[in-house]
């Protein structure tokens, strides 16, 4: 099937004509589940394919990552919600409050319709096809915006879906920002939205006029604490890999490190044996991924330019010359203290720099993370279950690892989502599923109904019952 894309002047037809489609054959389990094994067939049959048009669009990125954070990751998604479809559609029984007795209630699973789902360049497989087996599963239909920074991989996407779907149940739409634009003020059942906070805005302000409900899964400034006792070098190699996976173009990558200020000196040493160890020749590392755009590359930069120019100690590992401008690669690089207000410590940095930051007490490191908007992601590193269990208690993120980074995205059994500034809504394996559906409640009036005792005119039993229903 070769799907076109809807010219940006027709977006709103298209939409009509997606949900008519909807409206006159809802898709049943049969379909849904035979919709996600060719979905998966064809996925993992052109997988190879994205992975060069990733690379192209990135100007290098590491193949093992692709496979694991875009491939294996989907895949593993779409394993695990066919496995567990049927359970999840079933209606499932309430109890009825003991005064409508003998009526009776259950909650039923329902697709809200068409939805929209406006995806990211930094995964742009991952996080365009997640939210998609959600709403196919859930059985609706699904307009997808990919990212248009991007452009190989997203027209490939095109290509793909095309294959799986018929136009009419999944279409992609690609364009600029105008088009997103135009894209997020569609009257949809449902908007899912995943970027930056400051893009996250806007997209909710332009589904508020419709009413559309929106699933917001955003950024911010995720922190990782180390507590006093913890190895450092086992910490460092663990914030090392979630941070360096994709250059750091991740939204839960490690943002900043709080660890007791003797400890410092220990952590930049075990980073920068990672770095040689893991990165030998770093420019021309396959491993290492580069960042996505030139625009992108000048912002960080910037970031470590003004944190330098403020007296920060900034260190390049394993050295400056590690730095290239012309292939985007930009090398791990460490900020030490720096001092406020730094721009590396205020925006979300979305790239390999890492501030690193003393503390004298524990408290101080929970005070400091409860002083910023609530965090997509929390890291902390500690053998200590008690001040663990504290820490967890006195902080509020989207979602945590303990004594390691990144790994809680990948669990399907684990909602993922933010909260407040981070995101609203979450997703991933059945709270997808939720996510977009409706859960109607059904009550079933028997022949009988005890409600008919409750009926004017009021006399002395209606008296008598509501004095006891107001005890």
């Amino acid at each position: 099937m070769d799907t076109p894309a809807p010219p940006i002047d027709d977006l709103a037809a298209w939409l009509s004509r997606m949900r008519a489609a909807w409206q006159a054959d809802v898709p049943d389990a049969a379909r849904r589940l035979r919709d996600l094994g060719c979905l998966r067939e064809v996925l993992a049959r052109r997988f190879d394919a994205l992975a060069a048009a990733m690379s192209a669009d990135f100007g290098r990125r590491s193949l093992h990552e692709t496979r694991l954070s875009d491939g294996m990751t989907v895949l593993r998604e779409i394993d695990h919600v066919r496995a567990n479809l049927l359970r999840w559609m079933r209606p499932r029984r309430a109890l009825a409050d003991w005064m409508f007795l003998p009526a009776r209630t259950e909650v039923q699973v329902r697709p809200l319709g068409v939805v929209g789902v406006l995806s990211p360049w930094n995964y742009p497989v991952n996080l365009a096809l997640a939210p998609l087996v959600a709403a196919i599963a859930a059985g609706n239909h699904v307009m997808l915006k990919p990212s248009e920074h991007t452009p190989r991989t997203s027209a490939l996407l095109a290509e793909l879906l095309a294959e799986v779907f018929p136009e009419e149940r999944v279409t992609t739409v690609l364009g600029d920002a105008e088009v997103a634009a135009r894209f997020a003020s569609l009257p949809f059942d449902h908007l899912f939205f995943t970027g930056s906070t400051a893009v996250g805005r806007k997209v909710m302000a332009a589904a508020a006029p419709n009413l559309t409900p929106v699933t917001l899964e955003l950024g911010g400034k995720s922190p990782t604490i180390i507590a006093p006792g913890y190895p450092v070098e086992t910490a460092a190699a663990r914030i090392a890999a979630g941070k360096l996976l994709n250059a750091g173009q991740t939204c839960i990558a490690p943002d900043y490190v709080l660890l007791p200020r003797a400890q410092r000196d220990a952590f930049v040493a075990a980073m920068r044996a990672y770095v040689a160890r893991h990165y030998p020749a770093l420019r021309d590392s396959p491993d290492y991924t580069s960042i996505v755009n030139d625009a992108q590359y000048a912002r960080l930069a910037a970031l470590a330019d003004e944190a330098r120019a403020a007296g920060a100690d900034v260190i390049v590992l394993p050295n400056a010359s590690a730095h290239d401008p012309a292939r985007r690669v930009f090398a791990p690089t460490l900020v030490l203290d720096p001092p406020a207000p730094l721009r590396v410590l205020e925006d979300e940095i979305f790239g390999p720099i890492l501030p690193v930051i003393g503390y004298d007490h524990l408290d101080e490191a929970i005070a400091f993370v409860n002083a910023r908007p609530r965090p997509l992601a929390l890291y902390h590193f500690d053998h200590d279950a008690r001040r663990t269990r504290r820490v967890l208690a006195s902080t509020l993120a989207g979602g945590v690892t303990v004594n390691d980074t990144v790994l809680h995205f990948a669990q399907a059994e684990l909602p993922f989502g933010g909260v407040g500034p981070s995101g609203m809504g979450h997703y991933h394996g059945h709270e997808g599923f939720l996510t977009f559906s409706k859960r109607m409640p059904v009550l079933y009036q028997a022949r009988w109904s005890s409600m008919a005792l409750l009926r004017p005119p009021y006399r002395r039993l209606a008296e008598a019952v509501t004095r006891l229903l107001m005890r």
